[in-house]
């Protein structure tokens, strides 16, 4: 019996180090071929060129350039469909039995587009989520109707999914990939931690990520100053950065970093700190601060709160160590009160993260090698009763 052919596309840091776990399951398993296909941020000088960190792990077998000099709508649309039109020419190459596509960005948009024009079925991890203020929203639930085989992280986004017309038996809740790199990494001590990012701790900390709202035009540049401007008034606290993907006003951030930091010695910026680095630094750290998917996935696993800016992750599951405010000065300023307050840090203790039991890699692999692929390209609409 010959090796059933995965190819799994991985276009920026953050899924990577999701998908980490997984590539390492199919890469062992003696009955899968791995065909890993690397595109978007992960070949641009100007997001770090963490190809090379992927080239420490595993062996790439494709590269797809797309990314343009410029984060406007004219040049996203450009690189889409560059993407298209060379992820069509690789899965010729490569014709694998299946594509596994995490997310919801415009890169896998064009990756999955490319597979279902060319008939390979196309397994979609974390669909039925919901993020009101970005393209992503709109992406993912596109996805989800190309897609033949879902792997959900709740309960609620499996039904969502289901909702959306697809087969209950097509459907699986595997928990999330990211609590997968929490109990499986081997993560550094807080000493260790700070010779790796040559950087001192303080009296208090945080990590800020922040991305645009790419459904609102042209907000990132006010709301992420007044994110800078609130946390400038922060006493005894040092701050870690980690910077914008390549949405749309994605590089207006970046540059805006770049003078914040440095302009001052409390603070560090990176292209990419690297799931072992990253993850580190969660654990002394007090707080994930700025619009980004980890602080309501990974940050409660650590035991830290997560100051929730605007609408870009809006529609997601919140529990009660996420502090949601609007990308206001005062409203950001009232948000770290909450958080160092001795009501907030009790509440703290006691917080369970929904989002599985850390295997969900192995549950999906163990699926896939499983799956009956015989017509799974024909798909019946599944109506609510």
């Amino acid at each position: 019996m010959s090796r059933i052919k995965v190819s799994v596309v991985t276009g920026t840091r953050a899924d990577y180090g999701l998908l980490f776990w997984l590539l390492k399951e199919i890469e062992l398993d003696k009955d899968i071929q791995l065909q890993l296909i690397v595109t978007g941020m992960h070949l641009s000088n100007e997001f770090g060129l963490t190809y090379r960190e992927i080239e420490k792990n595993f062996k790439i077998d494709k590269k797809v350039e797309m990314l343009l000099t410029s984060d406007g709508e004219l040049d996203i649309s450009k690189s889409m469909g560059l993407a298209q039109i060379s992820f069509s020419k690789v899965y010729s190459e490569l014709l694998p039995d299946l594509l596994i596509v995490l997310g919801d960005r415009y890169e896998i948009f064009s990756a999955a587009t490319a597979a279902m024009i060319s008939r390979i079925p196309i397994a979609h991890i974390s669909g039925g989520e919901s993020t009101e203020g970005v393209i992503d929203e709109a992406i993912r639930h596109s996805l989800t109707k190309m897609s033949h085989l879902h792997f959900v992280s709740t309960e609620e986004y499996k039904k969502r999914v289901i909702q959306l017309g697809e087969q209950p038996n097509r459907v699986f809740n595997v928990g999330a990939l990211a609590i997968d790199n929490y109990k499986k990494l081997d993560l550094v001590s807080k000493d260790e931690l700070e010779n790796l990012i040559k950087f001192k701790f303080n009296k208090r900390n945080i990590l800020v990520t922040f991305h645009p709202v790419t459904l609102e035009k042209s907000t990132a540049e006010i709301q992420f100053q007044e994110l800078l401007n609130s946390i400038d008034k922060l006493k005894d606290t040092n701050i870690i950065f980690t910077k914008s993907n390549s949405d749309q006003g994605g590089r207006i951030i970046n540059k805006m970093i770049d003078k914040f930091v440095s302009l001052r010695v409390n603070c560090i910026s990176f292209d990419s700190m690297g799931q072992v680095r990253y993850l580190s630094a969660l654990r002394e750290v007090d707080a994930v601060i700025g619009n980004s998917s980890s602080g309501l996935m990974e940050a409660p696993s650590f035991g830290i709160g997560t100051i929730n800016i605007g609408d870009r992750q809006k529609g997601r599951i919140n529990l009660e160590s996420i502090i949601n405010c609007d990308p206001l000065e005062k409203s950001i300023n009232d948000a770290f009160h909450i958080l160092y307050s001795d009501k907030f840090q009790n509440k703290l203790k006691n917080i369970q993260n929904p989002y599985g039991d850390g295997d969900a890699s192995g549950k999906i692999k163990k699926i896939i090698k499983n799956f009956d692929f015989a017509n799974i390209l024909k798909k019946s609409f599944y109506d609510l009763k």
